[in-house]
């Protein structure tokens, strides 16, 4: 079990958001696994005790090493995880427009509110921070459209502070890598095929299994093109490491591998959207 604030180390912002959550007295978290809404399950977890439920969608963008992430973190935190099998693969999303997202998370959101209401809860919190405002997301829209709240994004948690919190939790997410689903993968105005994500997936668990935390393999056709830190590039570029890693994506399903000259950065295909749309 992970250790808990002592009522003295709370500052005000962190007692704000516990606050808050008391007052809704039950909640559901949307539950991905990643650093905030695990911290947030924690927190709430502690504000209402067991009348906070996590709730997983696994769909196809979700990794199956992600998924057992979330359900070995539930049971750290102590809480009900409820997983809602869903396939978003629909209409609007395989077409993979530059507001896939959108279309994504009114699927997902309108499951977790309907497994929510099924137990008894009103209000489904969900991970978004307050640096979540600077980035282009289009999915944003859709959580405000179903009336998801964002406690953590209204409060003024940055990701730093989340992670500074999660650290003094004793959660072991407090320094785990950024994560995006699948369909991040794949550029705006290719559509999403589920051969391409499978390809995906088996890419980067190979690249986290060989040591690269932080490891995006961007889906161009027959392409991957690899993004790593900026300080491993040379790593994944030096033999006989980029041999066996070009014969193991090679085994998978691409014809080419190449590596991106400027690391991991977040929302890579973002770039070619322009600034006005973030």
């Amino acid at each position: 079990m992970f250790s808990v604030f002592k009522t003295a180390q709370m500052d005000e912002k962190f007692k704000s958001l516990t606050a808050y959550i008391k007052k809704l007295e039950k909640v559901a978290i949307a539950f991905s696994g990643g650093v905030d809404s695990t911290f947030l399950l924690a927190v709430a977890r502690q504000a209402v005790g067991d009348d906070a439920i996590g709730i997983t969608i696994d769909s196809p963008a979700l990794p199956r090493y992600e998924l057992e992430d979330a359900r070995h973190l539930a049971q750290i935190i102590g809480v009900k995880l409820i997983i809602v099998e869903s396939n978003e693969i629909e209409d609007e999303v395989r077409q993979n427009t530059v507001d896939r997202c959108y279309f994504c998370k009114k699927i997902e959101f309108g499951n977790v509110i309907e497994e929510a209401a099924k137990n008894g809860i009103k209000y489904v919190l969900d991970g978004s921070n307050a640096d979540d405002v600077n980035d282009f997301r289009p999915g944003a829209k859709a959580i405000d459209e179903l009336q998801v709240h964002s406690p953590l994004k209204t409060h003024g948690f940055t990701k730093d502070e989340i992670r500074k919190y999660s650290k003094m939790m004793g959660l072991p997410t407090w320094d785990k890598p950024a994560y995006a689903c699948l369909f991040s993968r794949i550029p705006y105005g290719t559509a999403i095929k589920e051969e391409d994500l499978v390809k995906i997936e088996k890419s980067e668990k190979y690249l986290i299994d060989k040591g690269f935390r932080t490891v995006r393999v961007r889906c161009h056709d027959k392409l991957a093109r690899i993004e790593v830190a900026a300080d491993q590039r040379v790593q994944i570029m030096s033999e006989p490491l980029a041999s066996e890693v070009s014969a193991a994506l090679r085994s998978f399903g691409f014809d080419f591998v190449t590596v991106d000259m400027l690391g991991y950065r977040m929302g890579s295909f973002n770039e070619t959207l322009g600034a006005d749309l973030k």
